[in-house]
């Protein structure tokens, strides 16, 4: 019998700097390309910051395409998810979001997951199974490194 496959992938870790500022961080899409640790982003145009669910910031990736972000799920300073799709198409299924938790002034712990339970589109299959939880923490190491940088 075979273990079904894992389609839920997170990391966690502390980073010692406010929940604030690693939240603006995250939620301004111009930032992410410095600490996306898929090296799968190239770019984002500024003033896309995510204030609201229902919001859609445009990415470039490194291959060339564009992604449009529709955030599914926003609370300022607490929590961010967007699904991805293809400009003008619904987003195929998976998401990516981030949960911070304040365990004091100065030190916040982020949990970053990849949740691709509803992806349709069998090209992405293989992608998706790529991105493993030391993927995320790569990111996470990243986000780290700018947040706790002075």
């Amino acid at each position: 019998m075979t273990a079904p496959e894992t389609r839920v992938v997170s990391a966690r870790l502390e980073i010692a700097a406010p929940s604030a500022r690693v939240f603006e961080l995250i939620a301004d899409p111009a930032a992410q390309p410095r600490w996306d640790g898929n090296d799968n982003l190239a770019r984002a145009d500024a003033g896309q910051r995510v204030r609201r669910a229902g919001a859609v910031f445009t990415t470039h990736l490194t291959n060339g395409q564009v992604r449009e972000n529709h955030v599914v799920d926003f609370v300022e300073g607490v929590r961010l998810a967007w699904r991805p799709a293809e400009p003008g198409l619904e987003p195929p299924g998976h998401q990516w979001s981030f949960d911070l938790e304040a365990l004091g002034p100065e030190r916040t712990a982020v949990t970053h997951t990849y949740d691709w339970r509803e992806l349709t589109d069998e090209s992405r299959v293989a992608r998706a199974r790529a991105t493993t939880p030391e993927r995320l923490l790569a990111s996470l190491e990243r986000l780290r490194s700018l947040a706790e940088d002075p």
